[in-house]
């Protein structure tokens, strides 16, 4: 779920992106109309991926960046209102200190590279997560690229860094106390909108499709108050190899499900 570094003298540069051809909203016969309007992704898989081709674990994090290039543009041509991608769970430090070096180096130098990018693609950008624990270096990246790309009216890139739902829901309900301690809000006024509000992802709307990649079943504390209904797609190919037809696959796949929240079909 992480994205890596390789050597010291690779320069941490993720090999560029093969060139693609746009492609049009309904690529993949996906009904227009019913686009999911958030997609959120478990990038996972990257570890797993390099070592069964005999490289290191961070061989697989760095050739992840060059997917999430890719994902992050084409969601932008298919017109995507936002996309929240998994970088660094909260559960992700126990992994071998090299390896959690590496992925800071890599977010930092993928926050920076990929400015001239976004600008041109009118994206914004947002981090959901705790920024306790994360290296200087890499905050500043983040909180220049978060500051530059401010003003863009584009689609929303929401990383996911440092982050773990359970920590995300104590963190609301320990501000809804403070805010019924101040007297600022009573406690009967507390609702699902007022637990909503201070969460991260406040202001956000609620992932329409969740995508995991590399097979694995479960959710790994993400976005469990957002994914309430959210509609699945889970796919054996691993986040290195994700690339615009298998996002086209799942919005497919989206379109032609019956989203009924909790209700009956209008069909």
């Amino acid at each position: 779920m992480a994205t890596s570094p390789a050597h010291a003298d690779d320069r941490l540069t993720p090999p560029a992106a093969s060139p693609r051809t746009a492609a049009s909203p309904d690529a993949a016969g996906a009904d227009v109309g019913r686009l999911p309007r958030h997609i959120a992704i478990i990038m996972d898989g990257n570890g797993r991926w390099a070592q069964a081709r005999g490289l290191p674990r961070i061989e697989g994090h760095r050739r992840g960046v060059a997917s999430v290039r890719r994902i992050t543009e084409h969601c932008v041509r298919r017109g995507v209102g936002q996309l929240t991608l998994y970088c660094l769970s909260s559960e992700n430090w126990r992994r071998p200190e090299a390896e959690l070096q590496f992925l800071m180096q890599l977010l930092a130098q993928y926050m920076i590279e990929e400015r001239s990018l976004l600008m041109r693609q009118g994206v914004r950008v947002s981090m959901i997560g705790r920024r306790e624990g994360l290296p200087q270096e890499t905050l500043d990246a983040i909180d220049g690229t978060v500051a530059l790309c401010a003003g863009n009216a584009g689609m929303r890139l929401c990383l996911a860094i440092n982050y773990g739902s359970r920590g995300e829901i104590v963190d609301a309900a320990r501000r809804l106390a403070a805010d019924v301690a101040a007297g600022r809000l009573a406690a009967d006024a507390i609702d699902e909108d007022a637990f909503a509000a201070r969460l991260d992802t406040a202001g956000m709307p609620d992932p329409d499709l969740l995508i995991r990649t590399a097979g694995e079943m479960r959710i790994s504390n993400f976005l469990l108050w957002q994914i309430s209904y959210a509609e699945l797609w889970v796919t054996p190919v691993a986040w290195p190899e994700f690339e615009e037809r298998h996002l086209d696959e799942a919005v497919a796949a989206f379109a032609g499900r019956d989203r009924r929240f909790g209700g009956l079909s209008t069909s």
